[in-house]
């Protein structure tokens, strides 16, 4: 990707950044419940009508939306997003706090779902149409169609509660907490990938490259590894992409089963207690970690498929 590429994106990022945080501060702003009661109520203070418009009076929310959207706005170029009403803390720094947590999450789920999804598409593609095959995709099918939610109640109950090999809540962040989330996520995820590569392998074995190698006698197996898996692999990297913006932007329902300390369980409780400054930073937070992810994955196509840098 040549400079003035890579300018025309970073310049429609910050564009998209703006517009996205405008949405979610309009959103919240017109959003119902009172950030000020809840933060009174969320120390076991009832307040008084007068006390609370004197809160919202020093907090700014009496002023007008612009004012308060470029005073949000002002903070956050300068790294304030501003503080938690119910955790009493800087946005930024409860979001740097919960960021490890769920980074460990993210990597520790993509490398299950590697490790399940690439050899089962890889059999399920070669075998096609054999018994390996059926059996992969009636599992992958069920896979795709249990909601996360269930597979970590039911893990829960298993390895949890029957077995007690696991904690029930996977709030104390060591190894041993991580591990039934993570397997958790990487079960849907397994399930989706395994199909994509399958289809990537069937549709690269049945190129006309694939057809010549084996002509002149190549062995199946290196047309396979050498040929057949770089080729596939590639589309599967932007996807592979989507999935990591979206779990390091916090995975809220599994975290929540878990009770998990990371992103998405942070912005559920934002939401709950009506956290504006913690919602709108969280919004924001995920929004760069998309554009940053999908940035990354475009400028890797260069070096993975010197094709694409030839062509632009």
């Amino acid at each position: 990707m040549s400079i003035k590429k890579l300018g025309n994106r970073l310049l429609q990022m910050l564009i998209v950044l703006i517009g996205i945080s405008f949405l979610t501060f309009l959103l919240t702003y017109m959003s119902p419940g009172d950030p000020v009661r809840n933060m009174f109520l969320s120390t076991g203070i009832q307040p008084t009508e007068a006390q609370i418009e004197e809160a919202r009076e020093a907090m700014g929310f009496n002023d007008p939306f612009f004012v308060r959207y470029g005073r949000w706005i002002a903070g956050c170029l300068h790294g304030d997003f501003g503080e938690s009403y119910s955790l009493d803390k800087p946005v930024g720094e409860l979001l740097m706090a919960r960021l490890w947590p769920t980074l460990q999450l993210t990597i520790a789920s993509l490398v299950i779902m590697i490790i399940i999804s690439v050899p089962l598409g890889i059999l399920s593609a070669v075998y096609r149409n054999k018994p390996i095959d059926y059996v992969v995709r009636a599992v992958t099918f069920f896979g795709v169609s249990l909601p996360n939610f269930w597979v970590g109640l039911m893990l829960i109950l298993f390895f949890c509660v029957q077995l007690r090999w696991f904690n029930v809540v996977a709030s104390s962040g060591s190894f041993q907490d991580l591990i039934l989330p993570a397997v958790t996520l990487a079960i849907a995820m397994s399930a989706k990938y395994t199909r994509q590569v399958r289809t990537a392998v069937l549709e690269e074995l049945g190129s006309d490259y694939v057809v010549g190698l084996r002509a002149r006698g190549v062995p199946e197996w290196k047309i396979l590894w050498f040929n057949v898996l770089p080729n596939s692999f590639l589309p599967l990297i932007t996807m592979l992409g989507i999935s990591i913006g979206s779990l390091l932007g916090g995975t809220s329902v599994v975290e929540v089963v878990f009770s998990y300390p990371g992103l998405g369980n942070l912005a559920v409780n934002a939401i709950k207690s009506s956290d504006y400054y913690l919602i709108q930073g969280y919004v924001l937070w995920v929004s760069v970690i998309y554009m940053v992810v999908n940035l990354i994955v475009d400028i890797s196509y260069n070096y993975i498929d010197p094709r694409i840098r030839i062509r632009r």
